[in-house]
């Protein structure tokens, strides 16, 4: 147990009872991150060797593998928001679901009003960012592909080549582990008890990937199809096999880690400070090139000294501070991508499926299948394949949460209550938005004078974006009734209205009900280049600045189709190498 007060003459009560209006925040904050008094210091005081802004993905890797270099670097960790969940909201009792989406999401910035009003096409809205510490690392999907090199078409040679040679150590750091490996190799015996408490990845997973493998790649279009990388693994701890990635408590334990080798002398403290929104950028010229000198914050100045400012702060928000602090910068936001989306829920018989009786009660599987709508690989589109067969959905609802691989792909439970007897698929198909779209992007508002929001973002699909979407929409209606209905197209049903008051039905949902009005995964706003019109170069520095380096999305040279997180983390690893290295 610890004191009970920060002070030890004021502690258990005595000489008065102390404090008595302590916060989930200020808890936080005694005992990771820093308080008002460190602060204080941390800006009058204190030498970074590294200022990271955010503590997602892309924070975790570069502080990780900068401390595993070094353990004495002084790193300093800036979120804008509170602490709010210790983990994946999966992870976590079954209310917790209802913290997806409304509050738990901010937009830092202006829709065009065109795009708003659906008179650009079927987006209307770009997903937002999570302002809290440990970002959207806490509500995503942990979808991890690997992108062959075919799927990085337009992308520098040494960039593709940095990714490659830091991709194992990404997936060691998110605790990837493929679909088809998380059940591998139990018995029968084992399947069944194993099954009485958890979803099970098993004779359904291996039934869906032979039906994908035998007759997926015959579906125009679709060229690749595997059992699903997914950020879930875990040490088995208490009984725990599958437990969804998020970076609250890795960066925690980075910390708590630093201060054991302070305390022996063998290293520097993590510091970390939350609720500090970074304003904009100080800058001036330094020997002939611009320099980053002082970060100007919700909590006050803090000046950066010798360190290097590492963003790490998601694509669209360090897009709008780079702008605001390097006005001479040009070409910032005038490429984007992201990825729009179509929903379709369908359903196969059981006995179809599983003639020999082979499913338990309550089975999972989940399946990346990869396509392209022409062979050029400049319009890719994938498919997250969700399966679920459950004798007892009402009684298993939380369980089968817990286990989905898919956050916002998950089957309702009324589609699960209507469906005795049948195995249900929920396919989120992303495709890619055109990069090269001159119509699409997000670029500066003069309208709003708050310079954390003020940039204007316009979506306006053109005719390649519809190719795709069409193309990717055919092949996913091919996968379900060429490839995993073995009685053919005439057993497939498909659910048609609101996930919770639709029907089932034989044919196919229209156009407008399957395809989402939401974009996801943004991209290429900063992209990387060696041409000096990239506004990032091949090292990650941002070329307006001598000290200032980008992470994340914002560097995609075109956006791909492939889930981006595993390749985000990667390029950080490198990074952190990069700067490592040229001390």
């Amino acid at each position: 147990m610890g004191t009970a007060a920060a002070s030890p003459n004021l502690q258990y009560g005595y000489p008065t009872p102390g404090p008595q209006d302590p916060t989930g925040q200020r808890v936080m904050d005694h005992v990771f991150f820093l308080s008002n008094a460190e602060w204080k210091a941390a800006r009058e005081k204190n030498q970074y060797d590294y200022v990271v802004v955010g503590t997602g993905f892309c924070a975790l890797a570069f502080a990780q593998r900068v401390l595993e270099s070094n353990p004495h670097s002084r790193i300093l960790l800036i979120e804008r928001g509170p602490f709010f969940l210790p983990e994946h909201f999966q992870n976590l009792p079954l209310p917790f679901k209802d913290t997806l989406g409304g509050l738990s999401e901010t937009f830092p910035w202006t829709l065009s009003a065109t795009t708003a009003l659906g008179q650009d096409g079927p987006v209307r809205w770009q997903h937002g960012m999570v302002p809290f510490f440990g970002g959207r690392s806490t509500l995503w999907s942990a979808w991890c592909p690997r992108p062959n090199d075919d799927e990085l078409k337009g992308w520098p040679k040494a960039t593709i080549e940095a990714a490659r040679k830091n991709l194992d150590a990404a997936e060691k750091l998110l605790r990837v582990q493929k679909a088809d490996q998380i059940d591998l190799g139990r018995s029968s015996e084992e399947m069944n008890v194993i099954g009485k408490s958890r979803p099970v990845y098993g004779p359904l997973q291996k039934r869906i990937q032979s039906l994908l493998r035998e007759r997926g790649e015959s579906v125009e279009g679709i060229y690749r199809t595997q059992a699903a990388p997914l950020a879930s693994a875990s040490e088995n701890v208490n009984g725990v096999d599958f437990q969804k990635f998020s970076t609250p408590g890795d960066i925690l334990a980075l910390a708590e880690k630093q201060a054991r080798l302070h305390a022996a002398g063998k290293g520097a403290r993590l510091d970390i400070v939350s609720e500090c929104i970074v304003e904009k950028i100080q800058q001036q010229e330094i020997d002939g090139s611009r320099q980053a000198t002082a970060l100007e914050t919700s909590r006050g100045v803090l000046p950066l000294g010798e360190a290097k400012l590492i963003l790490a702060m998601g694509t669209l928000p360090p897009t709008t501070l780079l702008r605001n602090s390097f006005p001479k910068t040009q070409s910032l936001g005038e490429r984007f991508s992201a990825h729009f989306i179509s929903s379709i829920v369908a359903r196969v018989p059981k006995s179809s499926l599983d003639p020999d009786g082979q499913f338990g009660d309550l089975e999972l599987s989940a399946c990346y299948v990869a396509g392209v709508a022409d062979k050029s690989y400049e319009q890719q589109f994938h498919i997250q394949l969700s399966s679920l067969w459950d004798v007892n959905p009402a009684k298993n609802a939380g369980t089968a949460l817990r286990y989905m691989p898919d956050v916002v792909a998950t089957a309702s439970q009324a589609q699960l209550q209507s469906s005795e007897g049948y195995v249900v698929f929920v396919c989120a198909v992303l495709g890619e938005l055109d990069y090269n779209n001159p119509e699409s992007w997000f670029l500066g508002n003069d309208q709003d004078n708050n310079v954390t929001t003020n940039s204007l973002l316009q979506v306006r699909e053109n005719s390649r974006d519809y190719q795709t979407w069409k193309a990717m929409d055919h092949a996913t209606f091919g996968i379900l009734e060429e490839a995993l209905s073995p009685e053919g197209a005439s057993q497939v049903e498909y659910w048609h209205g609101d996930p919770d008051q639709g029907t089932w039905r034989s044919e196919r949902p229209s156009q407008e009900q399957r395809r989402v009005d939401a974009l996801v995964h943004e991209s290429s706003t900063l992209y990387l280049g060696e041409e000096d019109s990239a506004p990032v170069d091949l090292n990650y520095r941002f070329r307006g600045s001598n000290n200032v380096y980008v992470t994340g999305g914002g560097l995609w040279p075109q956006g791909g189709s492939w889930n981006p997180t595993l390749t985000m983390v990667a390029l950080a690893q490198d990074l952190a190498d990069k700067l490592e290295h040229a001390e």
